[in-house]
């Protein structure tokens, strides 16, 4: 439908007559490789929530910081990872100083946070920095992020109102920015209110990894702000306590959000479960949080040459949820969609010295432990023996040690004789890197402990791409997998390396080796069964319209 030369947009004509605007919260946006402001996939989720609000005209305003350090360049010394980080040039990077500043109370006194805008499509993504704040990405120990944290959610509130925005509904990306919440209770808006209006996404399925900080240290950063607003430390600490040991941001979250949802049906259900006791009155199976899948913008992560063979059918990647027709894509001609594949393949293959017409697996990701990145090499003999080749690539975070042995043994697994050069570790993982890896490869590999895989998008990136996932039944590929779009690990045992294997000698090279026709008919069902339910087209609809509008609609009689 269109109004005069303008086509009208998914958002308007469903909810035209709605005056809704979100604020989205989120400590990182992967919107473009060379704006260092994302360390992986919770980054990466959020660039691609912000892309198809904009193609879908949803109003939605993006809120983060700028780090001037970014997150590290990866480089390898002696077989180990090294951290690099470089000063970031905010005109360099086309971001836009705004006429506003915000005054937040931090260690003791005031600092003046800048206010920086980049848009995404249609969207505009506000960005704050100031002197005296951690400027890396993830960096420094408690105090440091406890600064970043309030500088995102005080700040980040500061910023709206001082840039004339009053948004409707708050959506907080991870717990990162619930002192959003605290600001705005201090603002003089009732918790009811605040609640009513806020809806809070969880990605972490483990309590190690929510961030908890010191009762001294929270009260000592928000004394000011507290005191300013005639508020005591008892009126915020129940609302971030949890077990006694602690200020934790997902509780601080969860306690001041109406709507709560983890990113794939498994983890809604871990996330029951694992913050049940906040709702003590309630059964697990009761606690109010649900789940929306994640997704991924598939016009970035589809090649284009593989997109232009799906739109000669009628596939449309771009288009609103439910008018893509990705069941067309069984239509496209065999013999092209096998020649994309090799000519990115040979992409990948000069990039990483590679054969290019070996079967190639992709591994590719944060390098925690729980992911199990050396699984593929617990029997180099058996290893050594499949006519394969593995490219890897990934990070771990700069404290995690554990992480950085993982990585520093798959590394030197690659510089092995026993595999005669036939894994490759390619440095220094990013959106374009992973761009090419998602493409390239034959096969997606993804080995985690279940269900500590909270969802996963690179395999939904690779799966778009027509590279079958071979992967755990975790996160979304619990829900995507079926016979025939890929293989499935059970992934919870010490016999999963076995299984893998057998997967393996006994029916992935036989399939690429032999089986040619049956294969591209894989490639064919994984780009239709992946882009019918995991792109992040069908991920914000469904936020706009099961989280977002009863928010928005809520809030109002909330403010009476």
């Amino acid at each position: 439908m269109e109004t005069g030369t303008q086509v009208q947009s998914w958002w308007d004509r469903r909810h035209a007559d709605e005056r809704m605007l979100v604020a989205y919260f989120s400590m990182e946006f992967g919107v473009d490789e060379r704006l260092r402001i994302y360390a992986g996939g919770l980054g990466v989720l959020a660039g691609d929530h912000l892309k198809s609000a904009s193609d879908l005209g949803v109003p939605i305003v993006g809120v983060g910081l700028f780090y001037r350090r970014g997150y590290f360049r990866q480089l390898l010394e002696r077989g180990r990872q090294v951290e690099r980080y470089a000063e970031a040039d905010p005109a360099a990077l086309g971001l836009a100083r705004e006429p506003v500043e915000v005054e937040v109370d931090l260690h003791g006194g005031p600092v003046v946070a800048r206010v920086w805008r980049t848009d995404v499509g249609r969207v505009p993504l506000y960005l704050l920095d100031a002197d005296g704040i951690e400027p890396t990405l993830y960096g420094g120990g408690q105090e440091e992020r406890i600064g970043q944290e309030i500088l995102l959610g005080v700040g980040g509130i500061r910023a709206l109102a001082a840039l004339g925005l009053e948004p409707t509904v708050f959506h907080l990306n991870e717990g990162h920015a619930a002192f959003a919440a605290v600001e705005r209770l201090a603002r003089g808006e009732s918790l009811e209110r605040v609640r009513a209006s806020t809806v809070f996404t969880t990605h972490t399925p483990v309590p190690a990894g929510n961030e908890v900080f010191e009762e001294e240290l929270v009260r000592e950063r928000l004394g000011p702000l507290l005191k300013q607003a005639g508020m005591t430390w008892k009126d915020v600490l129940p609302l971030g306590r949890f077990d006694e040991d602690g200020f934790g941001m997902t509780p601080l979250a969860l306690r001041t959000s109406a709507s709560a949802n983890g990113v794939s049906r498994l983890h809604g259900a871990v996330s029951r479960e694992l913050w049940a006791s906040l709702w003590p009155e309630l059964a697990p199976d009761d606690v109010p949080i649900g789940h929306v899948t994640n997704g991924v913008h598939a016009p970035t992560w589809i090649s284009p040459r593989l997109r232009a063979l799906l739109e000669e059918v009628g596939v449309r990647p771009g288009a609103p949820p439910g008018e893509e027709r990705w069941d067309l894509a069984a239509a496209v001609d065999d013999a092209a969609l096998w020649d994309a594949h090799l000519a990115l393949k040979r992409a990948l293959a000069r990039r990483a010295g590679l054969d290019p017409e070996l079967l190639t697996i992709g591994f590719a990701r944060r390098f925690a432990t729980y992911k199990r990145a050396g699984l593929l090499f617990s029997e180099p003999a058996r290893l050594a023996r499949l006519p394969v080749q593995v490219v890897v690539a990934g990070k771990a975070h700069p404290a995690d040690e554990e992480g950085k042995d993982l990585l520093a043994t798959v590394v030197a697994w690659s510089r092995d004789a026993a595999l005669a050069g036939r894994v490759v570790f390619l440095e220094d993982y990013d959106l374009a890197l992973a761009r090419l890896l998602v493409a390239g490869v034959d096969v997606w590999l993804n080995t985690p402990v279940r269900p500590l895989e909270a969802s996963g998008t690179s395999g939904i990136k690779a799966g778009l791409n027509g590279v079958p996932n071979l992967s755990v039944l975790d996160g979304w590929w619990e829900e995507a997998f079926e016979p025939g779009i890929g293989w499935a690990l059970e992934g919870v045992g010490a016999a999963d390396a076995d299984a893998l294997y057998r997967l393996l000698e006994e029916q992935v090279v036989p399939a690429y080796r032999d089986r040619r026709a049956d294969w591209i008919a894989i490639m064919k069902a994984s780009i239709s069964r992946v882009g019918a339910h995991f792109t992040s087209h069908r991920m914000v609809a469904e936020y706009a319209e099961r989280f977002y509008l009863p928010a928005h609609r809520a809030a109002i009689p909330a403010a009476r």
